[in-house]
């Protein structure tokens, strides 16, 4: 919703100068913001190797404007705001949670529960139109003995109807849709993972609140937005320290894990989603460390700093040597042989 907090949470997110205003729709063009993910190991890995750069993994966050009801269609400058949804993979919805009339809100109350819904259901109805366009055209194609388009339209209507029976459809997605095309090229709104922020102290937050989130299957953190941007101190201060969680738990919510690579020159977590084989991983490094790929010598993160450096890993024998099947897991430092 508009003026819940989404822009102060930014600002602390980035230390970025945003504009912040006290009315609706302040924010029309998402404002983008590469941040840090918060992660000791990269930090100790570098200590250990003498680095002289650390190159941490990022999250990209990207600040919307607020939601009405009537958004999906068009009220409120709507259409465009669904449209900058569409394009993100996972969504922090900011719940005003704290009281006051200092800040307008646009309901004239403050009522969480109230909101959330107003938003899961704008979200919803934009799929709902959304999926029965494409529907449309899925039947047209059928009739005319399409067999590709048939099977789209069964899927289409099984995802119509998961829809309009007001049940979560991220909750689904993973089982009846994961492997139609069809319904993964849409994007849909509803079907994407969702972190609740709740902004406010802990007491403003009530257990039916709670209760509908768990129902939801959503993850979800509680902060005091305007206490912790109050504190004025730069970036890895007071502030991120109390959205610190939100990050992590963004970069977990989308799949994500790190292996890292550390030297003299360098230490850097790259990122790669969860199930990634060795190649692929050594892809992200460089492109011909894929293609060219043999192996990867490989030892845990905490195993490495235990020996005490490479060489005394590898006297141990915790340094393993893993080919193309090997799934990289998250903390593995790695080293890449190739061609």
């Amino acid at each position: 919703m508009p003026n819940v907090g989404k822009s102060t949470l930014f600002k602390i997110l980035t230390r970025q100068e945003v504009h912040i205003a006290n009315y609706p729709f302040a924010t029309i063009d998402p404002n983008v913001g590469v941040v840090l993910v918060p992660d000791e190991r990269v930090q100790k890995l570098a200590a250990l190797t003498h680095s002289k750069k650390v190159v941490p993994a990022v999250v990209e966050f990207y600040d919307i404007a607020g939601l009405v009801k009537g958004s999906h269609k068009g009220e409120g400058l709507g259409n465009q705001f669904l449209a900058h949804i569409r394009e993100c993979r996972a969504i922090v919805q900011v719940v005003r949670c704290f009281g006051g009339s200092e800040i307008v809100h646009v309901e004239g109350t403050t009522d969480p529960l109230r909101d959330m819904d107003t938003i899961e259901t704008e979200l919803s109805l934009k799929d709902l139109e959304t999926v029965s366009k494409r529907l449309e055209k899925a039947e047209g194609e059928a009739r005319g003995g399409d067999k590709t388009a048939t099977h789209d339209r069964d899927a289409l209507r099984k995802v119509k109807e998961a829809i309009g029976g007001d049940y979560r459809l991220r909750k689904s997605i993973d089982g009846l849709f994961a492997h139609e095309e069809v319904v993964r090229n849409l994007q849909l709104l509803s079907a994407k993972k969702q972190i609740m922020l709740l902004n406010g102290k802990q007491e403003d937050v009530g257990e039916a609140l709670l209760a509908k989130i768990k129902e939801m299957g959503a993850d979800y953190l509680v902060a005091d937005l305007a206490e912790a941007d109050a504190v004025p101190t730069p970036f890895g201060g007071e502030p991120l320290r109390a959205v610190e969680p939100l990050i992590k738990k963004a970069y977990e919510v989308l799949g994500l894990v790190s292996f890292f690579t550390t030297g003299e020159d360098e230490t850097r977590a790259w990122t790669i989603e969860r199930g990634t084989k060795a190649p692929q991983a050594a892809g992200v490094i460089h492109t011909d460390f894929e293609k060219n790929f043999i192996r990867a010598e490989v030892v845990n993160w905490e195993k490495l700093l235990e020996a005490g450096g490479w060489a005394q890993a590898k006297q141990k024998g915790w340094l393993r040597l893993e080919g193309k099947e090997y799934i990289v897991e998250d903390g593995d430092v790695m080293v890449i042989r190739h061609g």
